[in-house]
């Protein structure tokens, strides 16, 4: 076994974010960037704490165009903020009835936004604003700016390089979630209910060392299932079903995110197939990522292998995407989507996630999915979790 990663990251490892920042703000001619939003504020300061869960307080990280940034938030955070790669923290007790912090922003912004300056923030896909509304407009009004522009594609692409860091994080934790896995069928038997084994799993990813099992889903069904979203409930696995769990476990702030599949007792045959197809269609997608290509041609080939010209699929085929970026959050840009075209590029760490839907023997719909989690190499890719078997594992 790999030795464990250190925790954290050196203060180099933050200034060579914010320099990577900073100089897209002088190409793009930003004067200010501000920041609202959890993985921003913790990728360029390593503010790691879950009290971002509590949706009433607002933190604001302002980036100069050199040094480092400001940290605008509330006292309960300046503690904590003070030892991480920041040059001030500016703090006040929130929440406020009137002024939640927009003042002491506003205060913060002004000698960065002289007359006709421009403020740059995450606008776009995969963004959100994470403050109220109106106190915007009022910070808006009281900053003299000439336009506030969208920095979310130069701001996802740095995201997208991943430090060897960084890599060595996520490597960890996907290797800790593969134990977890690979231990599953010797205490997921016919009759457990499947909120309990939601649960086990947990316990047994904590026992295995993972930080926290933040993101578990799954289902399982005859012959496949019908839903990969819902909670679990107290139905039983029974003979026939395949069970499939998908985890985002976390380490050290750190995400993995790929799933497995089970069948319970012997597979039927349409069910062992969607398997084996899912599995052909990550293999053509390992042969095809390389620096250079793009993500649309990642779902393309994937999707050349289980589209069939047969008519044997429902309609609702198509889950959008096959994979995503990985990282800090459990999914971040690019998307593998038609529609995608970024680039790929070496220390990238993606997802490779097709999914399929099929007949049942009953002439039901039904779906299966499959994950694994690589980086991206200038060779090509290095797979970080344990490849799943072509043909569906038994769970007798």
């Amino acid at each position: 076994m790999s030795a464990v990663p250190e925790r954290g990251f050196p203060e180099e490892e933050f200034a060579a974010r914010c320099t990577a920042m900073q100089a897209a703000m002088a190409r793009d001619g930003i004067d200010a960037m501000l920041f609202t939003t959890e993985a921003e504020i913790r990728y360029f300061t390593g503010f790691l704490t879950p009290f971002w869960q509590s949706p009433t307080r607002p933190w604001f990280l302002a980036m100069p165009p050199a040094g480092k940034p400001v940290a605008v938030i509330p006292s309960i955070g300046a503690p904590l903020m003070r030892s991480c790669y920041v040059g001030e923290v500016i703090s006040w007790s929130s929440p406020a009835a009137e002024d939640d912090g927009i003042s002491l922003l506003a205060d913060t912004l002004a000698p960065l936004l002289g007359e006709g300056s421009r403020l740059g923030m995450m606008m776009g896909r995969e963004t959100s604003l994470r403050m109220p509304l109106a106190d915007f407009t009022t910070l808006r009004d009281r900053l003299s700016i000439a336009a506030i522009e969208d920095m979310t594609a130069a701001v996802q692409r740095i995201r997208m390089q991943k430090s060897f860091r960084e890599i060595a994080k996520i490597r960890h934790v996907c290797g800790l979630a593969c134990d977890v896995f690979d231990g599953l069928p010797g205490w997921v038997h016919e009759g457990m209910p499947i909120a309990e084994l939601f649960r086990r799993f947990k316990i047994e990813a904590l026992a295995a060392s993972v930080d926290d099992v933040s993101y578990l889903v799954g289902s399982a069904g005859p012959e496949g299932y019908d839903d990969i979203i819902a909670p679990p409930d107290e139905r039983p696995v029974a003979a026939g079903d395949v069970l499939m769990l998908d985890t985002g476990c976390v380490w050290d702030g750190y995400f993995c995110d790929f799933d497995r599949n089970f069948a319970i007792g012997k597979p039927g045959a349409a069910a062992q197939e969607a398997h084996r197809r899912l599995y052909d269609a990550t293999e053509a997608a390992l042969a095809a990522v390389r620096p250079g290509c793009v993500a649309a041609d990642l779902f393309r080939v994937m999707d050349a292998e289980l589209r069939p010209s047969d008519g044997n699929v429902p309609d609702a085929d198509d889950v959008g995407r096959y994979g995503h970026g990985l990282g800090l959050q459990l999914t971040e840009t690019p998307s593998h989507a038609a529609w995608d075209r970024t680039e790929i590029t070496a220390g990238m760490v993606l997802t490779l996630e097709p999914s399929i839907t099929y007949m049942a023997t009953d002439g039901s719909p039904r779906m299966m999915v499959a994950e694994e989690d690589i980086l991206v190499t200038a060779e090509g890719p290095d797979l970080l979790t344990r490849r799943a078997p072509r043909d569906l594992p038994v769970i007798d």
